[in-house]
């Protein structure tokens, strides 16, 4: 009776232990060549090439196999290493486990045992000194649909957009949306007659378009006036053929005016750098249609991990 009883009973471990397996074993099974060799077989994706690297958006990152949510958008950094980071994990989410060579500590989906990546520590990136190293194909991502995103949507549409072209964009971009006050600046292309423009239609055909960056910015916080000065400050607005090295009409000096005064604001500041002797020859066009450019002209420098090679700072107010 009692070797009965234990065998019913094992037969019932195996019994619950099976149903909680079977969705992990589904997803499991679902899963690409890519996916099973990064999370079943502990690889590593390519540097650089994760689909969440880059991800600004609030949310959750959960696991790709079992859904358990692992990390906040909000304990996302930027470490230039090619993967996405983390100074911090969901409390009890991540299993840490030591590399058989002792020397890398390995994290794991503490539910599923999905790999992740790998943890380091006093490296000094964050106040909290730590970064999660972690593969974007080990993880999916839910956007917060909350009272906070209806909050961003609501400031998104008391932001104002300015546009300045002054050389490559990447440069320009780069220094403009470091401005307390700016939310980010776009690199796009302005001032052309082709529609929806590539990147290689600008540099190899005549479309008449500018390497332009939108800059999305609270006046609450910062005037045009700020950026317009800083504008002239990270570039040569004397150069005539391009900026720096990068010679050709789509590398001109330009500022795309939306109103009256925002020409009024830059004929004034040319003004000054006029009657200072410099020989100003950025233009002032009107307003156009301003075209985004493809996501990997976006934060170039940032993502890169590097500086501008054709834009520095130089007071002129």
């Amino acid at each position: 009776m009692r070797k009965l009883l234990l065998v019913l009973s094992l037969l019932s471990i195996q019994f619950v232990n099976a149903q909680e397996v079977k969705p992990w074993a589904a997803a499991l099974k679902d899963l690409t060549k890519q996916e099973h060799d990064v999370i079943v077989n502990k690889g590593t994706e390519r540097p650089y090439t994760g689909k969440h690297l880059n991800n600004k958006e609030k949310g959750v990152y959960t696991c790709k196999v079992c859904n358990t949510p692992l990390y906040k958008s909000d304990d996302k950094f930027n470490s230039n290493c090619g993967w996405p980071s983390f100074d911090d994990e969901i409390k009890g989410a991540i299993k840490h486990k030591k590399d058989a060579d002792g020397r890398r500590t390995e994290i794991l989906c503490a539910k599923c045992d999905a790999h992740l990546g790998h943890v380091f520590k006093g490296e000094g990136m964050t106040a909290k000194n730590t970064r999660h190293c972690v593969n974007s194909i080990s993880l999916n991502f839910e956007k917060n649909e909350t009272k906070e995103k209806v909050k961003e949507v609501a400031k998104k549409d008391k932001l104002s957009r300015a546009y300045f072209a002054g050389g490559c964009f990447w440069g320009v971009e780069y220094h403009l949306e470091a401005i307390k006050g700016v939310e980010d600046a776009i690199s796009g292309y302005m001032g052309g007659s082709t529609k929806n423009p590539s990147y290689y239609d600008v540099i190899r055909k005549n479309t008449g378009h500018l390497e332009t960056v939108e800059v999305v910015y609270d006046p609450k916080v910062v005037s045009y006036e700020t950026l317009a000065k800083a504008f002239f400050e990270i570039h040569d607005p004397t150069q005539t053929n391009g900026q720096g090295p990068d010679i050709g009409s789509q590398y001109l000096s330009a500022i795309f005016v939306k109103s009256p005064e925002e020409k009024k604001t830059i004929q004034k500041l040319i003004t000054i750098l006029e009657d200072k002797g410099l020989k100003v020859a950025t233009k002032i066009i009107d307003g156009d249609v301003f075209y985004k450019a493809e996501d990997n002209h976006q934060d170039y420098y940032e993502n890169k991990g590097s500086k501008p090679y054709c834009h520095a700072y130089r007071k002129r107010f």
